[in-house]
């Protein structure tokens, strides 16, 4: 491991404690523990927000220690620090804001593990696949917690079919890959977005019911205005103190790159110049929830998390904003309030179509964004919100689509 790789999981380490000593700063230690444990047997579907039902505190505790188990995966198995694991890192903590916990993120794990060994592959092969797919882990928490049987064989059940679920996901990860091409930043949210599709209709023939849970924090605590901008800075002065003033010349590298998987900034540019990036799209994001009266809550600072991690990893303000736009003007062509759930969600997570825009210019970009929206927007219903990674499923769907008819058009022009 470098000097700078070394630093580089120092700045993640620094991040997670700071995030767990804030959780009890705010509520106290008792308060933020017993909301932590709280959230251990709660529902997670779609769209719950843990700020809501448990509290900030203990949201913020749970984050830091579902990050923690990620990164603990990373340095057990040997696997280096970088543009991936990064972003699956910040992406498990943005997660554990709304849907992701202790107990139901380690079935899926257990079974990418499994699956890793009936493969005959070491488990650091398959591990950015564990980490992202715990976007299943509303499935445990279903039969857990949901389902109404006896705590013990509710929990037999949810853990069986985590670990069967979590053993599906690396070949169907592989072949969803090839629908999209690389042009979907969250392949696992298609993967994801698949497999519940199939565990959702399964549960509906069984006469079991999706009852709707809307959760969402309508308040804006000051400590969540200024958490995600604070760490931008964070991530920004990292990147001066790894590189110096070179940092913004890689920033404006990275600038450059489609964000077409897989783009792992960390090698193509650099540690600093990746950081600078996700520290400015940290703040681009908070702009935008500021501007559209959005609320600053656990599916919101998740969503900018996401995007955060992803700055290591394909996204950047480049491919960015072409998609975001397409959201926006979507939501005035459909008449949905840019502050409406559904749509500020859309807006952050569409960036997972950035490629597109990267690779196909602005135009495509700006069509692609507004195409995501109206798909994101059923989606969830499909897989009855088991999927944590609902943007990613529709991304996956809506880059199909657009990558069938460039390349279609490409061939007939040929």
């Amino acid at each position: 491991m470098t000097l700078r790789h070394r630093r580089l999981l120092f700045f993640v380490l620094v991040l997670l404690v700071f995030l767990a000593l804030l959780g009890i700063f705010v509520d106290g230690f008792d308060s933020a523990w017993k909301g932590f444990l709280f959230l251990q047997k709660t529902p997670a579907r779609l769209i719950r927000d843990f700020m809501k039902v448990a509290s900030v505190g203990g949201t913020l505790l749970n984050g830091a220690l579902v990050g923690a188990v990620g990164l603990g995966l990373v340095l057990c198995n040997r696997v280096k620090l970088s543009g991936p694991t990064f972003a699956a890192i910040f992406t498990m903590v943005g997660f554990a804001f709304f849907g992701k916990t202790l107990t139901n993120i380690l079935p899926i794990i257990a079974g990418v593990y499994l699956s890793a060994k009936f493969a005959r592959k070491g488990f650091a092969h398959y591990l950015i696949i564990a980490l992202f797919g715990t976007a299943l882990a509303p499935l445990v928490s279903f039969f857990a917690c949901e389902i109404g049987n006896s705590l013990l064989s509710s929990w037999l059940v949810a853990i069986l079919l985590g670990v069967a679920a979590g053993f599906l996901l690396p070949p169907v990860a592989v072949a969803m890959l090839h629908v999209h091409q690389g042009y979907n930043l969250y392949n696992i949210g298609l993967t994801c977005g698949f497999v519940g599709l199939f565990a959702a209709s399964f549960i509906k023939a069984g006469k079991q019911v999706f009852v709707s849970q809307m959760e969402w924090l309508d308040t804006n605590p000051p400590v969540l205005l200024l958490l995600v901008p604070l760490i931008s800075l964070f991530l920004i002065l990292g990147a001066l103190f790894l590189e110096g003033k070179s940092c913004w010349k890689n920033f404006w590298k990275i600038q450059d790159f489609s964000g077409r998987l897989p783009s792992d900034f960390m090698d193509m540019a650099s540690i600093g110049g990746a950081l600078c990036n996700a520290g400015i799209l940290g703040l681009g994001g908070s702009l935008y929830l500021y501007a559209t009266g959005s609320a600053f809550n656990g599916p919101t600072l998740g969503g900018l998390f996401t995007v955060m991690g992803f700055g290591a990893f394909g996204t950047h303000p480049r491919n960015s904003i072409p998609v975001v736009l397409g959201v926006f003007l979507a939501c005035l062509a459909f008449g949905v309030p840019h502050n409406d759930p559904g749509a500020v969600l859309a807006a952050i997570f569409v960036t997972t179509v950035g490629p597109l825009a990267g690779e196909f210019g602005f135009s495509v970009g700006v069509l692609a964004g507004f195409t995501h929206f109206a798909m994101v927007m059923q989606t969830g219903a499909w897989h009855g919100g088991l999927n944590l990674y609902n943007n990613g499923f529709a991304g996956g769907l809506t880059v199909g689509l657009f990558v069938a008819i460039i390349e279609w058009y490409r061939s007939v022009r040929e």
